[in-house]
């Protein structure tokens, strides 16, 4: 115990653990969130259908479902490595990670705007000023 208060009291040591909470986060969210559309894809695909019924979106929806559904899956594995290499000193796939998490959430919230689910895209506003923090910290 005395040894992690020692590194924690490093600032090299805890900028680096600061740095590894969001694409640690990120990876968390978009994990489970892609996991749970592939797992549970005839429920998404009809909340989704019925979500887009009265949008431009509603033609293209069968579509958008994989592609969401790779963008959230390919964040939370970038993430996740990326959470890891920011540990061993390398800050490439956290950024990389956080990129890919910010087009996905920018994604999100297009949908819903267009859906008009404006308390659905104002819940997205959080993750994307963590997501940005976190990209700021990398740089």
């Amino acid at each position: 115990m005395n040894t992690l208060l020692e590194l924690l009291n490093k600032a090299e040591y805890s900028l680096t653990l600061i740095k590894m909470l969001t694409p640690a986060w990120m990876a968390i969210l978009f994990l489970q969130s892609g996991i749970d559309k592939v797992l549970n894809y005839k429920g998404n695909r009809a909340y989704l259908t019925a979500h887009f019924k009265n949008t431009p979106l509603s033609i293209f929806t069968p579509i958008l479902i994989p592609t969401i559904t790779f963008l959230e899956i390919l964040s939370g594995i970038l993430c996740a490595i990326g959470t890891f290499s920011l540990y061993m000193g390398n800050g490439k796939w956290a950024f990389m990670g956080l990129m890919c998490s910010a087009i996905s959430l920018l994604c999100l919230f297009l949908g819903q705007r267009i859906a008009k689910d404006y308390g659905g895209a104002a819940s997205l506003v959080p993750y994307f000023v963590l997501n940005v923090l976190g990209l700021l910290l990398l740089v």
